[in-house]
């Protein structure tokens, strides 16, 4: 059977990050991707200049054309702007029994938002319940609490707990914003946390990082894996991935992560 993974977020034109940025993941680690697209963003490695929502009818005929036709084996969504698109999803789901990871994406590595404040709400009630696992950086775990960022690893796991109540099956707390010269992730989960850390990695071509480990994860997911080794196998893709970015020479801001860094020759 081949693996199919269905990503519902917004498109980067920039190509890395978002929707593009997802089905490269996917590919990488060999799954089929499929796609809903919510927005549209014109962006670059410096900045988002527009975005332009879909609309929901456009949004809800998208996941019932892949869902009724394709074999979807796990769902990562992203960018959902506004609340009406939020419960468009949550409705277009309502049935699938696949894995869900939610990477609650709310502000673009430029610093532009991406997640309007009245939408935070909405996608606590309708989404975070219905998430396999959730992967929240540091900022968007402190947004969905309304406390302030983790400033340590205790910290981070407390807000991971906390988290959990909303309803995830699982959290992954991810800790690329922190200091030090150890990157720490928990993913936590009734009862278990476990901890992953790599090296960090001296680039500002980190474009697309959240975007990436949440469709990574999922094309694992789509492939069957546990929960745990669906992840571990995405942190090990996105470190090469993160350590080949500086082979890239795109754009003159943060440029993207190396997505095919495992089949690229010189």
């Amino acid at each position: 059977m081949t693996a199919i993974a269905l990503t519902i977020a917004g498109s980067d034109s920039g190509g890395g990050a978002g929707i593009q940025a997802d089905l490269k993941a996917f590919s990488a680690l060999r799954a089929y991707g499929a796609s809903v697209i919510t927005a549209i963003t014109a962006q670059n490695t410096q900045a988002v200049t527009a975005v332009q929502e879909i609309s929901t009818d456009v949004i809800a005929a998208q996941i019932d054309a892949v869902l009724s036709d394709l074999s979807v084996n796990a769902v990562k969504i992203g960018m959902l702007s506004s609340p009406e698109i939020i419960s468009t999803v949550a409705k277009g789901l309502k049935g699938f029994d696949g894995p869900i990871v939610l990477d609650p994406v709310m502000v673009a590595k430029s610093g532009d938002a991406l997640l309007k404040d009245e939408a935070v709400s909405a996608l606590i009630s309708e989404l975070l319940p219905m998430a396999t696992v959730l992967t929240p950086n540091l900022p968007e775990a402190a947004k969905l609490l309304d406390i302030d960022e983790a400033a340590s690893s205790e910290d981070m796991q407390s807000q991971g707990q906390a988290l959990l109540n909303l309803g995830p099956q699982a959290i992954l707390m991810k800790g690329g914003h922190a200091s030090g010269d150890v990157c720490s992730d928990f993913l936590i989960s009734d009862g278990d946390t476990v901890e992953l850390t790599a090296k960090r990695v001296d680039t500002k071509n980190t474009h697309g990082t959240g975007c990436t480990l949440s469709s990574s994860i999922t094309a694992g997911l789509a492939k069957r894996l546990p929960l745990n080794a669906a992840v571990r196998e995405a942190h090990t893709y996105l470190q090469q991935a993160i350590l080949k970015a500086d082979d890239l020479n795109i754009g003159s801001g943060h440029g993207p992560v190396h997505h095919f860094h495992q089949v690229w020759t010189e």
